[in-house]
């Protein structure tokens, strides 16, 4: 069963790539991903600007506690196999992480260049199985 609902842009396919990555990791089923711009995704993310929803990846908690970018690694990688020590490093250092974040996002387009078609539709695939 799902612990954290993780909402991503369905558009970028870099974004589907890493997310369909996270999916594998998590053994447990613990992440169910949502796309921003869903009914669901609106609601969960409440009255957050529209720039700043699709400014990020949101981690949305059990609780109903939604953390951006940088900050939902640590609760994120709690959660999976083997994950402890990288959340305790991104928990350790939430700024770097932070800054680590919007380097890679900022440069999705260059990134996602490098992400064959195939291994985005086996990320398509994973995410369609779990959402």
């Amino acid at each position: 069963m799902s612990r954290v609902i993780l909402i991503y842009d369905s558009d970028c396919g870099f974004c589907r790539w890493c997310l369909g990555k996270v999916l594998a990791w998590d053994r447990r089923r613990a992440v169910r991903p949502v796309a921003l711009g869903t009914e669901e995704a609106n609601r969960l993310l409440g009255d957050m600007p529209a720039a700043e929803r699709y400014s990020s990846w949101h981690l949305v908690e059990e609780g109903g506690a939604v953390r951006s970018a940088g900050a939902g690694f640590e609760p994120l990688l709690r959660l999976l196999p083997g994950g402890s020590p990288l959340a305790a490093l991104s928990g350790r250092f939430p700024s770097a992480t932070e800054r680590a974040y919007r380097a890679v996002s900022g440069n999705r387009g260059i990134f996602g260049k490098l992400v064959t078609d195939g291994a985005k539709r086996r990320a398509d695939q994973r995410i369609a199985e779990r959402s």
